[in-house]
C-alpha cells in the first residue's frame, strides 16, 4: 500500500502531524477537542462547548497560525529542494546547502534592518528582500559551479559553501551594524521564526502556494532535463527559458520560507530524497509528494524542537541540522560508490 498509494499514506502522515503539532504545548489538548473547536468555526455547524475557554484561544490564536507556517515552509523548502536537485541533476542540490538559504537570509536580514513596520504591510517587504538575495546566490552559485557546460557535484557544493559563507558573513556584519535586537536575529538565522499569529501566515501564503503551484506543474520539463540538455533541446524543451522559470519560482519559494521561518536546513535535501527512493524519480509526482513530505517532515522536527528541553523551545533549525548532517553524510558516501565503482 505504501508504494501503490503514495498521496494516500503521505496526507495521512500529514494530517497526523498536523493534528499533534496542534495538540503539543504547555497543556496538551487531546486531538478530539481539536477537531470539535476546528469543527465549530465552520459556518453552520454547531457544537456545544465542553472545553474551557482558554483551548480556543490557544487552538485558534497561537497553535494554528504556528502549525500551519510551519507546514507551509516544510512543503515550500522541500519541493524547492525537489526542484533544484531535477535543475542541477544533482541529489546534494538543497536551498541550504548551495547557499540559497544564506543568501535569502541576508536579503530579509537586510529588509529588516530598513526598520519596516511589524504589521501585514511590512511584512510583505521582507520576502521581497529574501528573494533578491537568493536570486542573486544562486545565478552566482550555478556560474561559478558550471564546467564546460555542467554543473559537477563536487563544484557545486564547494560553490555553495563559499558563497554561503560570504552571505553569513555579511549578514553578521548587518546584526552587528544595525540596531536589529541580536536575539531575534540569531533565532531568525537557526530557523527559529520570530513572527507569530496570523499575519505572516497571510502574508506568506499567496507567494508559497503560486511558488509550488508553478513547481508542480514544471515536473515535465524537469524529467525531460534529466536526459541532458542537448537531448531536452532535441525533444523539444526551450531549455534557457525552462532553467530560468524553475530558478526563478524556486528561489520565490525558498525566499518566502527564510524570510518568514528563519534558515532552516537539510528539509529540501532529506524531503525530496527519500521520496525519490520509495516512490520513484518521476518529477511529475515528485514535487507533489515533496510538498506533502515536507510539511510532515517540518512538523515533526518543529514537535521534537519543542519537546527536547521543554518547557523552552529549540530553534527547529538546529532539529533539521542534527538530523540532515549524518543524511548528508550518507549521500555523499553513495555519490562516491558510484563514482569509483
Amino acid at each position: 500500500m505504501i508504494r501503490q498509494r503514495p498521496f494516500l499514506v503521505n496526507i495521512i502522515i500529514l494530517l497526523i502531524a498536523f493534528t499533534f503539532s496542534i495538540a503539543l504545548g504547555a497543556v496538551f489538548i487531546h486531538p478530539s477537542t481539536i477537531l470539535r473547536i476546528l469543527a465549530d468555526q465552520i459556518p453552520g455547524i454547531n457544537i456545544t462547548p465542553d472545553w474551557p475557554n482558554s483551548f480556543s484561544a490557544i487552538i485558534l490564536a497561537v497553535r494554528l497560525p504556528r502549525t500551519v507556517l510551519v507546514l507551509l515552509t516544510g512543503a515550500a523548502l522541500a519541493s524547492s529542494g525537489a526542484a533544484y536537485q531535477g535543475l542541477f541533476r544533482n541529489p546534494l542540490a538543497d536551498p541550504y546547502l548551495i547557499g540559497v538559504a544564506s543568501g535569502a537570509g541576508l536579503g530579509a536580514i537586510f529588509a529588516m534592518s530598513l526598520r519596516w513596520p511589524m504589521n501585514l504591510f511590512g511584512f510583505y517587504f521582507i520576502p521581497v528582500g529574501a528573494f533578491i538575495g537568493a536570486i542573486l546566490t544562486v545565478v552566482l552559485v550555478y556560474s561559478l559551479a558550471r564546467v564546460n557546460g555542467l554543473v559537477p557535484l563536487t563544484t557545486l557544493i564547494l560553490a555553495g559553501v563559499a558563497v554561503g559563507a560570504f552571505a553569513s558573513a555579511l549578514t553578521s556584519f548587518l546584526m552587528l551594524r544595525s540596531d536589529l535586537q541580536l536575539h531575534r536575529a540569531i533565532s531568525f538565522l537557526l530557523g527559529g521564526s520570530p513572527m507569530t499569529g496570523w499575519d505572516p501566515v497571510i502574508a506568506a501564503l499567496p507567494y508559497m502556494v503560486i511558488g509550488m503551484g508553478l513547481l508542480s506543474v514544471s515536473g515535465h520539463a524537469l524529467n525531460i532535463l534529466q536526459f541532458g540538455e542537448e537531448e531536452a533541446k532535441q525533444m523539444g524543451l526551450n531549455v534557457g527559458r525552462a532553467k530560468i522559470f524553475i530558478i526563478i519560482v524556486a528561489s520565490l519559494t525558498t525566499a518566502v520560507a527564510v524570510a518568514f521561518s528563519g534558515v532552516i536546513g537539510f528539509i529540501g535535501l532529506i524531503v525530496p530524497h527519500t521520496i525519490r527512493i520509495i516512490w520513484g524519480a518521476d518529477y511529475r509526482r515528485l514535487i507533489s509528494l515533496s510538498i506533502l513530505g515536507g510539511g510532515s517532515a517540518l512538523l515533526f522536527a518543529d514537535m521534537l524542537a519543542r519537546i527536547l528541553i521543554a518547557p523552552s523551545s529549540l530553534p527547529v533549525g538546529i532539529v533539521t541540522a542534527l538530523a540532515g548532517a549524518p543524511f548528508f553524510l550518507w549521500i555523499l558516501r553513495q555519490a562516491k560508490r558510484e563514482v569509483f565503482w
